[in-house]
């Protein structure tokens, strides 16, 4: 039968009112229910007298999930393992979003722009910086100082001297450690003025670039080639050379220490004593690592990749992924803040959620500023330029 354009216009409204009138009419049924002595009222229509129903409002409320579609909630559906994954990382997503401090203080933004930074001026080119929950500090190695910066407004509050070459740093036991790239280990006690450094130790193997600590005792890795081990008195070093080539970055996961090998481009897990348990290809020239409680983010500088491995449970030093694109570019660092983990690039950072690897975007941090090391106080970023010799708040 051939309509004429009279016709087909109305028989097109016609459908339009019975869609709508369709969808008014599963609105309208929309379930209801009590929860806390509320009235509250949820989108599906097959879920009125449910004995869960004020726990599928709460699930459904706080985003973890949408239901089978727009009107049907399916309580008595199964659940199939992908839609049980969604479910628990949503719930991941937001047990860490509604407990974060950045929240809290209504602090939920990405700086878009280099001029909006806060950059405070400390020493001569600054390596590494490390927060000891209050105050950064920062290890300036053309300077031979450290600089105290106050997180909560910028301010500085001292510069030590006499830390000879100073690149690494390491905030334990309300101590604040650096190391010297002559092979030295510094101290500072943050409850004195300024003033110089104490030397803690002369024994360590040079370019010591990467400092953690395991609760017992400091670890260093030397790119010329070792992992030194020393007490917390500096009277007693050990140095392991054996499988190492150019050791650059270190942490500790909570049971054992890991480091980033530049020479064979892994990552290891380390014995007691510094030996080798483990060793895990990564990308090429891999840099000092962050850890997110579960697993390690290595910054591949030479790959433009950032290599994700479990560090504990059964599979235990297995390369999750290779994340690429969303800006890295020769990445340098990164830091965890309980939510997110930041990777700082050559003029830029990198951010992902740490629990399900999703990129969040990139953002500039200005050309030629040259960032060299981060961390988080777990509010901010902090990161620190060399071509400016600036510590700038993300």
């Amino acid at each position: 039968m051939k309509l004429d354009r009279s016709m087909a216009t109305r028989l097109i409204l016609v459908v339009s009112l019975v869609t709508f009138l369709s969808l008014l009419s599963s609105r309208m049924r929309a379930d209801t229910g009590t929860c806390g002595g509320e009235m509250i009222t949820l989108p599906f229509i097959d879920v009125a007298g449910n004995p869960f129903f004020c726990t599928i409002a709460a699930a459904y409320f706080t985003g973890l999930t949408n239901g089978t579609d727009a009107t049907h909630y399916g309580p008595s559906a199964n659940v199939t393992r992908d839609q049980m994954s969604a479910f628990i990382t949503r719930a991941l997503d937001q047990a860490v979003k509604r407990s974060s401090p950045r929240l809290a203080l209504r602090r939920a933004w990405n700086t878009q722009t280099p001029a909006n930074l806060q950059t405070i001026t400390v020493g001569n080119s600054p390596n590494y910086v490390e927060s000891d929950g209050e105050d950064l500090w920062v290890a300036n190695n053309f300077s031979d100082t450290v600089t105290r910066v106050h997180a909560s407004n910028g301010k500085v509050l001292g510069t030590w001297t006499g830390a000879t070459s100073a690149f690494a740093v390491l905030c334990a036991m309300g101590r604040v450690y650096v190391t010297g790239l002559t092979g030295k280990l510094y101290q500072i006690d943050p409850t004195q003025s300024s003033g110089s450094v104490i030397t803690l130790s002369s024994s360590l193997d040079l370019l010591p670039k990467g400092i953690a600590y395991d609760g017992r005792r400091i670890w260093t890795a030397n790119e010329g080639g070792s992992v030194s081990i020393i007490t917390v008195d500096g009277s007693s070093v050990h140095t392991a050379t054996t499988g190492f080539t150019n050791p650059h970055g270190i942490i500790f996961d909570g049971t054992n220490i890991w480091v980033t090998d530049r020479g064979d481009d892994t990552l290891k897990k380390l014995g007691s004593s510094g030996n080798i348990l483990m060793s895990v290809n990564v990308g090429l020239n891999p840099r000092p690592p962050a850890f997110d409680g579960t697993n390690i983010w290595v910054p591949d500088s030479n790959s433009n990749s950032v290599t994700v491995v479990r560090a504990t449970g059964g599979i235990a030093g297995t390369a999750l992924a290779t994340l690429t694109g969303n800006g890295l570019d020769s990445p340098v660092g990164a830091a965890f803040d309980g939510e997110r983990i930041l990777i700082i690039n050559r003029d830029s950072v990198s951010l992902w959620k740490a629990s399900d690897f999703t990129a969040i975007g990139t953002f500039p941090i200005g050309a030629g500023t040259g960032p060299r090391g981060v961390c988080s106080d777990g509010v901010n970023f902090w990161i620190t330029l060399q071509g400016p010799d600036q510590l700038a708040r993300y």
